[in-house]
């Protein structure tokens, strides 16, 4: 069922966002063109716990939705970085000035496998503490905001996050947590 490329051409490239229109050919040779495909690089975000079982977020202005939103930590993965689970530790220092004990994936989702070339590692990382503080940029002006595990929890799970990467990423750090109950179906 895979397509084959035929050609590509690059539409538009900055520093924010890469766009290119491919001529693609089905598995049943039927030509798809212009099909776009937004690359992007890979994207971490992370479920960071204190020792005093407060999560660790951030609330900033996203000017697509234009509203300010509470959100995970997250970011990409630049070209310095070795490792996903690299560019989640200096996010969170970047972004809220706490540096984690531990980290660990868990999980990875493709923020849409249509049309976005990239994907979403998430994270849980224990042990946070605030060792400097958070490095504002022109932007980004982010306002750190510590919310007990609980409160946390019946934050989610009553829509109070809106990034849906983030939602995902939360539901996976709480399941390694054991703090999602799931009522059995009738």
């Amino acid at each position: 069922m895979d397509w084959t490329v035929e050609s590509s051409r690059r539409i538009l490239e900055d520093d924010w966002i890469s766009l290119r229109a491919d001529s693609c050919r089905t598995s049943r040779g039927e030509l798809v063109e212009p099909f776009y495909v937004l690359d992007y690089p890979d994207w971490v975000n992370v479920v960071a716990l204190t020792d005093e079982g407060d999560v660790v977020l951030v609330r900033q202005y996203r000017h697509g939705l234009a509203r300010t939103l509470l959100e995970l930590p997250c970011g990409a993965v630049d070209p310095g970085d070795d490792s996903a689970a690299d560019a989640v530790a200096r996010e969170l220092l970047e972004e809220t000035g706490f540096e984690p004990g531990a980290i660990v994936e868990s999980g990875i989702l493709s923020p849409n496998p249509s049309s976005h070339s990239n994907l979403t590692h998430c994270f849980l990382a224990t042990g946070c503490r605030r060792v400097a503080d958070p490095v504002q940029s022109d932007s980004e002006e982010t306002q750190v905001v510590l919310m007990p595990l609980q409160q946390f929890v019946e934050l989610v799970l009553d829509g109070g996050l809106l990034q849906a990467l983030h939602v995902a990423s939360a539901l996976y750090a709480l399941a390694r947590l054991g703090q999602l109950e799931c009522p059995t179906l009738n």
